[in-house]
């Protein structure tokens, strides 16, 4: 572990990781920020192997998955730049792509702005579940000729016209890959890695299977699942396939993505080389299609939507966000920055969703703000906890659990070899009164309460029952 900030931040976002990980049933994790031009922390938690214990290390090479989306669109403004392509270019003047109208085409930058009023077409859906061998679907999906088949027989299912709405579109992104290697002419992978990664000194970053399993400091992948009730992380491989390349196919580590931030956070300049004019970064950086429905996801931070290949919210505490994150279920990864501060984060794990509540916190604490002031989710996480135990009415006769899975509470009980489990809906999104309610019969409502004495007793009320919190 490296570090040249306070240990008051230090032993606070540590802290915060460890709950996280433990929470979220995350093996390993790695986490490296930047501040004024330079690494300032950088830090590996926990096992990046399981069954060696090996440990989680800035340097271990994860799959960052769909913040792979960024480095696609960058590839595609650079060929922009050099005048070979143009955003405002139909997609159908590049692929054989058929989907939309003539008077109004679907154009690269649709894609690249996640407004091409496509939604999801299961593709990736279809690729990693062949991969992990979970689950065929039965989709032709093993060449481009079959890809094609499969956008352009969706013409049925377009559900607006370009540029009014936001699909979170992970094919149209594939398509872009497709659109850097025939503009390129080089395979996608070959010109991200002489067109980026090469200039930002990403050397050990890569696309290729045979390239990963070569290193000695590499994740191996987990998905969790339950037996018995617990928890368990099962091993299983990252998916390598050529159609994840562009929409999430990189892997990398946190100290190596470090460059990147700054090459972002700089305005396209990593130390003395260029890899993108500084007019075309900041057009990847503003929102081009504002997204309402990003409010629940991220917060209230102004005006916020996509941008090319970016999540952006203009007013993070009276500053401006970029941000991506992406998981394939058995990987993911954070990268968040700040560029007037010159401040951001990388994170990865070994599993399926990076704590990005922390990550954001750990920004806020940099920014100078109180994170458990203003994220939320803090709050609520705290709350949960101190709700969830064992609970029983007058002399125990009647006894249930209440126990904190994700991000929900759940009832579990038992009563005559019945078995029953069902989740607590909270009334308000912050819980402030600790109000919640189950779905007794189709479109009712049954109330739940907690009170809460002076002294720190919790009872529950369910029904005719009052349940006390006994441990």
């Amino acid at each position: 572990m490296s570090s040249e900030l306070p240990d008051e931040f230090v032993g606070g976002f540590e802290a915060k990781v460890a709950t996280a990980m433990k929470g979220m049933h995350i093996p390993g994790m790695s986490v490296a920020i930047v501040r004024d031009g330079g690494i300032v922390y950088a830090r590996g938690f926990g096992a990046r192997n399981l069954e060696k214990n090996l440990p989680a290390t800035p340097d271990t090479l994860y799959g960052i998955c769909s913040c792979t989306k960024s480095f696609t669109a960058l590839a595609i403004m650079q060929l922009f730049e050099q005048g070979k392509l143009d955003v405002q270019d139909p997609v159908g003047k590049h692929l054989p792509f058929k989907l939309g109208s003539k008077e109004n085409p679907i154009r690269i930058h649709h894609l690249l702005s996640m407004s091409s009023g496509i939604p999801n077409l299961g593709l990736a859906e279809v690729l990693l579940g062949r991969a992990f061998g979970v689950e065929e679907k039965w989709v032709p999906a093993s060449s481009f000729d079959d890809l094609m088949l499969h956008v352009n027989s969706a013409k049925g299912e377009i559900a607006a016209e370009p540029g009014v709405r936001y699909f979170y579109f992970n094919t149209g992104f594939t398509l872009l890959g497709e659109i850097v290697a025939r503009v390129s002419k080089k395979p996608y992978e070959q010109y991200i890695g002489e067109g980026i990664l090469k200039p930002l000194k990403m050397n050990r970053s890569t696309f290729l299977e045979e390239e990963f399993e070569k290193d000695l400091d590499i994740m191996t992948a987990y998905r969790t699942q339950e037996e018995a009730g617990e928890a368990k992380a099962v091993p299983t491989r990252h998916p390598f396939d050529k159609f994840i390349y562009a929409t999430g196919g990189l892997l990398g580590s946190v100290r190596e993505l470090t460059n990147y931030l700054l090459a972002n956070i700089n305005g396209g300049i990593f130390q003395d080389t260029r890899i993108l004019d500084a007019s075309l970064m900041e057009e990847m950086h503003k929102v081009q299609l504002e997204v309402e429905a990003f409010r629940d996801t991220f917060g209230d931070y102004g005006k916020i939507g996509y941008g090319y290949g970016w999540f952006v919210a203009d007013d993070f505490l009276g500053h401006r966000i970029v941000m991506h994150g992406g998981s394939t279920g058995v990987s993911s990864a954070q990268l968040m920055f700040i560029p007037d501060l010159k401040i951001g984060i990388a994170a990865a794990a070994n599993a399926g969703q990076a704590p990005m509540p922390v990550l954001t916190g750990a920004l806020m604490a940099l920014m100078g703000k109180d994170p458990e002031k203003e994220i939320p989710d803090f709050e609520i996480e705290k709350k949960l906890g101190m709700l969830a135990g064992e609970y029983e009415t007058y002399r125990g006769v009647n006894k249930v659990s209440v126990k904190k899975k994700g991000s929900l509470l759940y009832v579990e009980s038992e009563m005559w070899g019945t078995k029953t489990s069902y989740p607590l809906i909270p009334e308000t999104d912050k819980i402030e009164d600790y109000k919640f309610h189950t779905i007794s019969g189709p479109g009712k409502k049954a109330l739940v309460e907690f009170v809460i004495d002076p002294s720190g007793k919790i009872d529950l009320y369910m029904d005719r029952n009052r349940f006390h919190k006994i441990r």
